[in-house]
């Protein structure tokens, strides 16, 4: 049994290991969106997504040679994208917001299991808003679980926090999400859940 990791891109990467531009250029043409998306959902800005991008995608170049097909390279690039936005938001000294404390964002009389989401709007663009209006914790933890795949106790390595952390602050994601698509837009109502 092999330890070999099939890969669509094989000869490109070998390509840019040797130094080809051209290959490097077309390897950013394959996953720049990819990567840019997790980025800006990593970052919530548009300008610090495409540094963030552009610094990725020079670590993965010079460590190139390190790839070893052990996984496919989108996991292994996604994995250097999403380290180096975390890394960038430590060094803003960015207070991720971490908290044990459950009940208080709890309604006593319905649970979130319980709740009738049939009258809320799941647009795209409004869950979109949503999630850019989370604290960067809460933002970062949702993203790295619900849209990147990474499971509680991986998110817990990632960010250096406990695993029940990380679970809480993905459901009080869901339910801050949930509370801004229930709002019906109203802005006055919304800052008073995020502050």
């Amino acid at each position: 049994m092999t330890n070999s990791y099939s890969e669509i891109h094989k000869e490109l990467i070998e390509s840019c290991k040797r130094g080809n531009s051209k290959a490097q250029f077309q390897l950013y043409a394959h996953y720049s969106k990819a990567m840019f998306n997790i980025c800006y959902r990593m970052m919530n800005s548009k300008e610090e997504a495409e540094d963030m991008l552009q610094e990725a995608f020079t670590e993965c170049f010079l460590k190139l040679n390190s790839f070893r097909y052990e996984s496919s390279f989108g996991a292994w690039l996604k994995k250097i994208v999403i380290h180096k936005c975390i890394n960038e938001i430590k060094r803003r000294k960015t207070e991720l917001v971490f908290s044990e404390n459950l009940e208080i964002f709890r309604n006593k009389n319905i649970s979130v299991e319980e709740t009738d989401d049939s009258h809320i709007d799941y647009s795209v663009n409004k869950i979109t808003n949503a999630i850019e209006k989370l604290s960067d914790g809460y933002r970062i933890v949702f993203s790295l679980y619900l849209l990147e795949g990474y499971d509680h106790g991986e998110i817990a390595e990632i960010l250096g926090i406990s695993e029940s952390t990380s679970k809480s602050q993905y459901m009080r994601a869901k339910r801050k999400i949930k509370e801004y698509l229930t709002s019906n837009g109203n802005e006055r109502q919304i800052r008073k859940i995020y502050s």
